[in-house]
């Protein structure tokens, strides 16, 4: 891992936001994009470290927006430790920054790992952290999936203020059953505050679509699962997902949670411009298969899934990486696609778009070199190179 030093890449494939540049070069001082030219940068800051990008894709790093722990650490572990081995490991697989998500569990636990998200900023040469997905405990117990039955509660505006002021108002994201909120109050507070309701565990029809969105939530987490399915008399919260053009979409696409085939009918019917890849992973992400555990349940992880006693799926081993390689395997993605669904699209959704998510002069240098395969060879975060591929 390198500190922050001047950074000079050259000879690349640039994918910034109005054209893709080839034979491209791109400084790096003080931790963002200084320049980004067509022709040699001259002259260059003193001890510039050069990086050759020949035959590499530049790209943004990747935002994932729902994860809950990898490399033996979980968000709801409420340590500085926890988090700190996340954000260590996550830009092996090209993730530049993310939001460290919580489970429904006991209010004295979740206000635990708000707590230590508050106080926690990523070191140089990590990912970072931009703030918390809260995902439940205001959810549908008939779509619990992983969430535990015994902590699901009903929409409850003070207890969302006060987890707000724990976290130092770091919640970003919040998952919630939008049938649940009756009144509507709870989600217009929460979308006049700049949170990012999501659609989730949920048993929502299309007219409780409709309303939620007409109230303020923008967006439908981990797409497919965990809610209403299209059914030809009512379709669900997956065909609102399709259906209604102010709504984005989490998608894990590994897949399991969706399938190959229902990738393809997703991105047939969504494009690029709406569909948020994410990891949903856990803390077994990363380690060896075995015995696990999941906001205090056991999960049982095997080669490439994570699951209850049960047989439910227990949110998913994945990596940023993989999900992106699984839907670039699908005719109709290019790597701009891959860019919108990973690191655009995210960076708009979370009020980041200022500093993240695209390749742009005096934008934070979170950057990844790829080959056409989307093999990661380096990760940049912030200016620092937190990954480097042995070739």
């Amino acid at each position: 891992m390198e500190t922050a030093t001047p950074l000079y890449i050259k000879h690349a494939t640039i994918y910034s936001t109005e054209k893709v540049i080839q034979d491209g070069f791109v400084l790096i001082e003080d931790g963002r994009i200084t320049k980004i030219n067509s022709a040699e940068i001259t002259p260059l800051p003193e001890h510039t470290q050069a990086i050759d990008g020949t035959g590499l894709c530049l790209i943004p790093g990747f935002i994932d927006g729902h994860i809950h722990g990898a490399n033996g650490a979980d968000v709801m572990d409420a340590t500085e430790e926890a988090l700190d081995a996340i954000a260590r490991v996550l830009p092996e697989e090209g993730t530049t920054s993310f939001l460290a998500t919580t489970i429904t569990q006991a209010p004295e636990n979740i206000e635990a790992a708000l707590e230590n998200t508050a106080a926690y900023h990523s070191g140089i040469g990590q990912a970072e952290m931009l703030g918390v997905h809260l995902e439940g405990p205001f959810i549908e117990k008939n779509k619990a999936g992983a969430q535990p039955l015994e902590y699901i509660m009903e929409p409850d505006l003070e207890q969302f203020k006060t987890w707000q002021q724990l976290s130092g108002n770091k919640i970003k994201t919040i998952t919630m059953a939008p049938e649940h909120d009756r009144d509507g109050r709870f989600t217009a507070y929460l979308y006049e505050n700049g949170i990012n309701v999501s659609a989730g565990h949920t048993d929502a029809g299309f007219s409780d679509m409709e309303k939620a969105v007409s109230r303020g939530v923008r967006q439908v987490t981990h797409l497919c699962n965990a809610m209403t399915g299209i059914h030809h008399r009512d379709i669900g919260v997956v065909g609102a997902a399709f259906f209604l053009e102010d709504l984005r979409a989490e998608l894990i696409a590994d897949g399991i949670h969706v399938s190959p085939e229902m990738l393809s009918l997703i991105f047939a019917n969504m494009g690029s411009e709406r569909l948020l890849l994410i990891t949903d992973a856990m803390r077994a992400k990363c380690l060896e298969k075995g015995n696990y555990e999941l906001g205090g349940q056991p999960v049982s992880v095997s080669e490439d899934r994570a699951i209850l006693a049960d047989g439910t799926l227990a949110g998913s081993i994945l990596k940023m990486n993989e999900g992106a390689k699984q839907m670039f395997q699908l005719p109709e993605v290019t790597m701009r696609d891959i860019v919108r669904m990973t690191a655009e699209n995210p960076a708009k959704q979370l009020g980041v778009w200022e500093r993240k998510g695209s390749i742009e002069v005096g934008k934070d240098a979170d950057i990844l070199l790829v080959n056409e395969e989307l093999d990661i060879k380096y990760t940049i975060c912030r200016g620092a190179i937190a990954f480097k591929e042995d070739y």
